[in-house]
């Protein structure tokens, strides 16, 4: 049996899409406490590592399967707003620019143990602070690294170049191309 080691609803929703028959446990891992300790580009793989073997070492006879994602703008990693004054700033910042999504899955099971990054890239359309201030009280986005979701259909964003479930949270095609080819 494949243990998704996430309490993301969106990660969830997007390892359902491929018939795998899994079960959710979330692990206690504090991910604040790798904040500032890492550089952004190692980040993502650190905390989903660190889930992954949260999870296997209360389940060992099991298939684990861990992710994080991290937001970088101009080198500096965006993490979870946590209120809605900290999601509007963030958002301020992303405004008419463009960042990094990277997200990190870490595997354990049937002989073998991988870890992948997968990076794209989300290009904002200029916005002002009050469709900033309508999309956070619309969506309530204070658990999205970056303040924001790619499937929100906000309108905030002007193009994205890559994975479009990698920036939602979990590189869906690289998964299947890299830990279950079978289900291709």
């Amino acid at each position: 049996m494949l243990i998704l080691a996430s309490s993301s609803p969106r990660r969830k929703e997007i390892l359902a899409k491929t018939g795998i028959e899994f079960t959710v446990f979330s692990p206690l891992v504090d991910e604040r406490l790798l904040d500032g300790t890492l550089p952004p580009s190692d980040l993502a793989k650190e905390e989903a590592r660190l889930k992954c073997y949260a999870v296997k070492s209360r389940f060992p006879d099991a298939e684990v399967l861990a992710a994080d994602t991290v937001v970088v703008l101009e080198g500096k990693a965006l993490g979870k707003p946590l209120t809605a004054e900290r999601a509007v700033a963030m958002l301020m910042e992303q405004s008419g620019k463009r960042e990094k999504v990277l997200t990190a899955y870490h595997y354990l099971g049937r002989g073998k143990e991988i870890a992948r990054t997968v990076v794209s890239t989300v290009v904002f359309r200029p916005f002002g602070e009050e469709e900033a201030r309508a999309y956070v009280e619309r969506k309530k986005p204070l658990d999205k690294a970056g303040g924001y979701g790619i499937q929100d259909d906000s309108g905030l964003i002007e193009r994205l170049e890559g994975s479009y479930y990698n920036v939602m949270g979990l590189p869906l095609e690289d998964l299947l191309r890299h830990v279950f080819p079978e289900k291709q």
